[in-house]
């Protein structure tokens, strides 16, 4: 798959020859490309900066989750979810699949290897990968060296920590939601949750079945969707839909279905935006709230809808509106960022932001060897469409390749056979 040679000095530095792609990332976007580059024959090597195949699954949700769309929506190339799973499979039963989906394909990641830069350097028409071993005492760096890059970092590669006056100054306990396990150390505190889409109101839903007391940041208008209606997932009847109706009309529907499952969400602080869920969620990304209980507890009262924050105090919070409420803990639901900016050097496929400029379905090529997986917005099914699209890509070059040099060999053999 790729050859190492070795420098024995004190730095510790390796250089890799990777025949294949380099794949940075070991979560779904990252395997899925590795099962089907298997499938093609092509190798590969993977790279990961954690000590685990999908590390935000394992390491950065909450003890509750569950996917929020239908197992078949969710699954990867080449291989479904087992029969057994229920429709919307748990955090638990994810993170199986995903390992036994690496197992199946015999994708083996390097682990703690943190990928400090990638560079193509136009001199040798080569992708140079810089990196260095997060594991043990010893630092070491290694460079891998191959013609083509996969970026597979995905979109919620860092947690988004929002700058808000005095927050610093806060003396009750702060945390991420993605260090945010369950509402069993909340019992009985007033918790502020800084964040409405689907993880502030699952949080909120948590703490509340753990006797806590939320109240959620709702700033700016969201789209708010029953999960299910009349027994099918909101998500499958809006994709069937679409196939015979205009996506205007089938953005009506949605809203006219949310309106008779949850009625009017305005009087409970919620506003929905002026574009329709599915419009929205094509031109900006920003995914619609499937509601799994939260707006029950809203409309009850468990849960307070507050506006948005002017400024913490020491145990407190001032609100935009005026109003100062006591608080004794903060969970930031503020969402995730791309990290690629920070070690890709190259400025023309992405954008400052870390996602691709090029706009589904043309953001998964680029120039010079380069490829991206999983910045579609559209979630594990986006990512698998991606990773099926760069694996034909690349094997019909590696496949062309290969029986080139076949050729050549079997024409050397020939004229070996024939000086005799």
């Amino acid at each position: 798959m790729f050859h190492v040679s070795e420098n024995d000095d004190s730095s510790s530095r390796r250089c890799v020859w990777v025949n294949g792609p380099v794949i940075v990332g070991a979560g779904p976007s990252g395997l899925a490309v590795g099962a089907c580059l298997k499938e093609q024959g092509v190798p590969f090597v993977v790279l990961e900066r954690a000590d685990c195949i999908a590390s935000l699954w394992q390491k950065r949700t909450y003890d509750r989750l569950k996917l929020h769309l239908p197992k078949q929506f969710c699954q990867l190339p080449k291989m479904p979810f087992p029969e057994e799973y229920p429709e919307y499979p748990t955090k638990k039963q994810f993170i199986t699949y995903l390992e036994n989906y690496a197992n199946h394909f015999d994708i083996k990641p390097r682990f703690n290897e943190c990928v400090q830069s990638a560079k193509y350097d136009e001199t040798c028409g080569l992708w140079r990968v810089k990196t260095v071993s997060t594991s043990g005492t010893t630092r070491t760096e290694v460079e891998y060296i191959g013609r083509w890059l996969v970026v597979a970092t995905g979109e919620n590669a860092e947690s988004v920590m929002p700058e808000i006056e005095g927050l610093s100054e806060f003396k009750g306990h702060i945390t991420h939601a993605s260090e945010y396990k369950s509402g069993e150390d909340y019992q009985g505190k007033r918790v502020l949750v800084v964040g409405c889409g689907n993880s502030g109101m699952e949080v909120c839903l948590d703490l509340c079945n753990h006797n806590a007391i939320p109240s959620m940041v709702v700033r700016s208008s969201v789209h708010v969707l029953p999960r299910e209606f009349l027994g099918k997932s909101t998500f499958e009847l809006a994709m069937t839909l679409m196939r015979w109706l205009p996506l205007w009309l089938v953005d009506k529907f949605m809203l006219l279905m949310a309106w008779l499952v949850l009625g009017n969400m305005e009087k409970y602080g919620i506003k929905r935006p002026d574009m329709g869920p599915l419009a929205l969620k094509n031109m900006a990304g920003k995914t619609p709230v499937l509601d799994i209980g939260a707006l029950k507890k809203i409309k009850s009262g468990d849960i307070t809808v507050v506006p948005g924050i002017k400024r913490f105090f020491n145990h407190s919070v001032e609100l935009v509106n005026g109003e100062i409420i006591d608080v004794d803990a903060v969970v930031l639901a503020t969402g995730y960022r791309s990290n690629v900016p920070s070690w890709l050097k190259e400025n023309d496929f992405f954008s400052n932001n870390g996602y691709p400029k090029a706009q589904f379905p043309h953001g998964w090529k680029g120039q010079s060897g380069l490829y991206a997986v999983g910045f579609t917005k559209r979630g594990l099914s986006g990512a698998s469409a991606d990773a099926t699209r760069i694996s034909q890509d690349m094997s019909k070059v590696w496949k062309e390749e290969t029986k080139l040099v076949q050729q050549k060999t079997k024409s050397g053999h020939r004229r070996c056979i024939s000086q005799f």
